[in-house]
């Protein structure tokens, strides 16, 4: 073995292979958008392909990489002639061997004047991350240059082999692979392939450029590019990117070819042609920028100029932005507009987003402190349900601006205030107004092992400058209030089941009163009435908003247990039970709300239950003791099927509104089979909601998925079809209708087991 660090430069011939063999990775990741996270961070599970099959000449247990600069270059064969001090040829099991690089050939030529080398019979090269075959090669170190014949490669960083008949390096920044081929798939069973006829890489400039190339699926050529171009480093390239293709009855056949532009190094544009076989055309554009260091955000909006169905031109519009200001301010902005109030139905793909019946808008400085949190936004609104009027478009907000303190002095005794001023407006006539609200407060809360008790007490004065319409007005209000909060820990270890427990019983009782006030003069401006639960039997105010404070003269009474693991800490059981009790009749109502002179509310119930990492379920009730019925109830149920899948059942149920039944699953017929589906049922209306059903094929390199779905797409009921098809090529990219947002809404769980 020779010690041969100046005569034969491995590291240089390791650059050239390295450099021309960028391509293949290259190539399959520009394929997803950038910074698309369904794409990049795509569902690469290869535990069905065969245990990674490396090419045969693979030797294990080389050097890592990072002892390669204090490694010296050895070299060994069986005969060395160096008779000609400018020509040395080695033959024999040639070894060139540096840390984790090993090249072997059965001969090579190397001339130490031109740097000129040669290798007649098959060489292979491997290192940490690639292994290489060639069936000859030759090349100059001097002017890195390289052509190598009959070339097989397989990454081992990362999943991904192929072939082509010719690498060159024509100097240190560019090189060309002819006839290439590129596959995630196991070797000898390539399902899929990316061919060229030709690719060159260009270092400098990083882009590579291919022509001729063709996607092929199963022997099937899916899609040809003449020719293209894409980057080969980080930086970014304008281009086509993977089209998606599905159908509905809604709107028939929908195709996208979406093509990314790189504009410049901070900022880019994605535009997204869509064709909409029963609307006609609409383009989509996402522009990205950024500003500076903690300043950045995206503009998006859709636009058809002509709706064959609708009539009428329609888009969308989104602006979303994030600047730092310093280290305790920052700005926000979330502006949204729509064309029409039919755009969620026609445009959407859940119940969900058609169901959206106010879109909301915000832009606004932000600030946090210590002690302090402040904010100053502007807030608008657009109805977007066509059986809402107008008129009940809820009040802009321009400004509102709100401060918020606290500290503690002297100990345990807490000083602050919540404030908010507002302008609100409309646009349907002189509706406008400004609300100063005011809650300064005191408390002093005391919290030991087993116990605690807060008291506070706070004065909320309110007023207002308005005018609806009938001139300009002026109004106040001043309540105090005063809260308790007290409760007890008790802890006891049990022994259940053959395991030991931490079992906890947490009375709570918590006092609240407010003195009544006329409020019925006072504007309603941005104010509802809190849906009742849990939380609210410890909340100072019944509404939501300044314009009612709710009077009161009321006790919670409530207690909670679980039942924690004595060994991990976890919390395998949790229970909740409480009521209010009235003192005095609810008169504070909103307009058009009678007086409540209940003695008691409902009595509320929550139970959460984990008795293994398995099995899942939650209960809640809502039980009224003055009509002894049923308010409210829901249960939520969970079983985790190991590796093999997930099923859901849940049934929901709300007094003269909803009763419903909602169940789904995915579920593994063996690795590469599985079921999906879900359905959505009112009990109520004797109807179904959304029903799903799908099947998904995987195997080592590729997934296909083919969803029918039948779902409710408006409020009006009208009810609408549609079918899925995607198939994912592992490592390169989906082609079709991407399901998985889709999926994640509808089957609880589908994440863990999708991805």
């Amino acid at each position: 073995m020779r010690r041969l660090h100046d005569v034969f430069p491995l590291a240089t011939l390791a650059a050239a292979i390295a450099v021309s063999l960028a391509a293949p990775q290259a190539v399959a990741q520009d394929l997803c958008a950038p910074d698309d996270e369904d794409c990049r961070v795509e569902r690469r599970r290869y535990a069905l392909c065969r245990v990674n099959r490396l090419l045969d000449f693979h030797v294990p247990g080389l050097p890592p990489a990072e002892l390669r600069e204090q490694s010296e270059t050895l070299i060994d064969g069986a005969r060395f002639d160096i008779s000609d001090r400018e020509r040395v040829r080695i033959e024999g099991d040639v070894k060139v061997e540096r840390a984790d690089q090993l090249l072997r050939t059965g001969s090579l030529e190397y001339d130490t004047a031109t740097g000129a080398y040669s290798v007649a019979s098959r060489m292979t090269y491997q290192d940490s991350g690639l292994l290489l075959s060639a069936d000859s090669g030759s090349g100059n170190l001097e002017t890195s240059t390289a052509d190598l014949n009959g070339v097989r490669y397989q990454f081992l960083g990362s999943r991904g082999n192929g072939q082509a008949e010719r690498i060159q390096l024509l100097d240190p920044e560019r090189s060309r692979m002819e006839q290439m081929r590129f596959s995630t798939c196991d070797i000898d069973d390539p399902d899929w392939e990316l061919r060229a006829r030709r690719i060159d890489i260009d270092q400098e400039k990083g882009i590579g450029t291919a022509r001729g190339a063709t996607l092929r699926f199963l022997g099937v050529p899916l899609l040809y590019i003449p020719y293209g171009q894409f980057p080969i480093d980080e930086r970014r390239k304008s281009g086509l990117l993977l089209p998606t293709i599905s159908r509905s009855n809604n709107g028939g056949v929908d195709f996208m070819l979406p093509y990314y532009l790189n504009l410049a190094p901070n900022y880019d544009l994605t535009l997204s042609p869509r064709i909409i076989s029963e609307r006609g055309y609409m383009m989509g554009a996402e522009f990205r920028y950024l500003m500076a260091p903690g300043h950045n955000g995206q503009v998006y909006g859709t636009y058809l100029p002509d709706d064959e169905k609708y009539r009428d031109s329609r888009g969308y519009f989104e602006w979303r932005h994030h600047s730092r200001l310093g280290p305790q301010w920052w700005f926000n902005a979330d502006i949204r507009q729509v064309s029409d109030d039919r755009y969620f139905e026609d445009f959407g793909d859940s119940l969900s987003i058609a169901a959206t019946s106010v879109l909301p808008s915000r832009a606004g400085v932000y600030g946090r402190g210590n002690w302090w949190d402040a904010a100053i936004t502007l807030d608008a609104y657009k109805i977007t349900d066509p059986l809402i009027p107008r008129s009940a478009e809820p009040y802009r907000r321009l400004p509102r601006i709100t401060f918020d303190a606290s500290d503690r002095f002297a100990g345990n005794l807490e000083a602050g205030i919540d404030s908010e001023l507002v302008h609100f407006d409309k646009n349907d006539g002189p509706q406008q107004g400004t609300r100063l609200d005011l809650y300064p407060y005191i408390a002093m809360p005391v919290e030991r092992a087993g116990w605690f008790v807060r008291p506070e007490l706070g004065w909320r004065q309110t007023h207002y400058d308005y005018d609806l319409g009938q001139g300009g007005r002026s109004a106040s209000r001043g309540l105090p209030i005063f809260s308790l909060d007290s409760g007890l820990v008790f802890e006891r270890p049990v022994d259940w089941f053959g395991r030991d427990w931490l079992q906890t019983l947490e009375p709570r009782l918590y006092y609240l009163n407010v003195p009544y006030e006329d409020q019925s003069q006072l504007p309603v401006f941005d104010t509802q009435a809190l849906t009742f639960g849990v939380g609210q039997l410890f909340r100072t105010n019944r509404f939501v908003g300044a314009d009612r404070q709710g009077d009161a003269n009321q006790a919670t009474l409530a207690v909670s247990s679980r039942l924690l693991d004595a060994g991990d800490g976890r919390e395998r059981v949790s229970a909740t039970l409480g009521q209010i009790r009235y003192f005095r009749d609810q008169r504070v109502q909103l307009p058009n709300v009678p007086a409540i002179d209940h003695s008691a509310s409902a009595y509320v119930a929550e139970v959460d239950l984990r008795l293994s990492d398995d099995w899942y379920a939650a209960v809640g009730t809502q039980w009224n003791p003055e009509t002894s019925r049923t308010d409210l109830s829901s249960f939520r149920l969970q079983k985790r099927l190991g590796e093999r899948g997930v099923v859901n059942f849940a049934y929901r149920y709300r007094r003269n509104f909803l009763e419903q039944v909602d169940t789904s699953a995915l579920y593994a017929l063996n690795d590469r089979w599985r079921l999906i589906g879900r359905w959505n049922w009112s009990i109520r209306d004797s109807a179904s909601l959304e029903a799903l059903a799908g099947v998904e094929y995987e195997s080592c390199c590729y997934a296909v998925r083919l969803l029918g779905r039948h779902y409710v797409r408006n409020v009006e009921g009208d009810r609408s079809n549609a079918i899925y098809l995607e198939v994912e090529l592992k490592g390169l990219g989906a082609l079709g209708r991407k399901s998985e947002d889709l999926l994640r809404r509808a089957i609880l769980g589908y994440s863990r087991y999708g991805e």
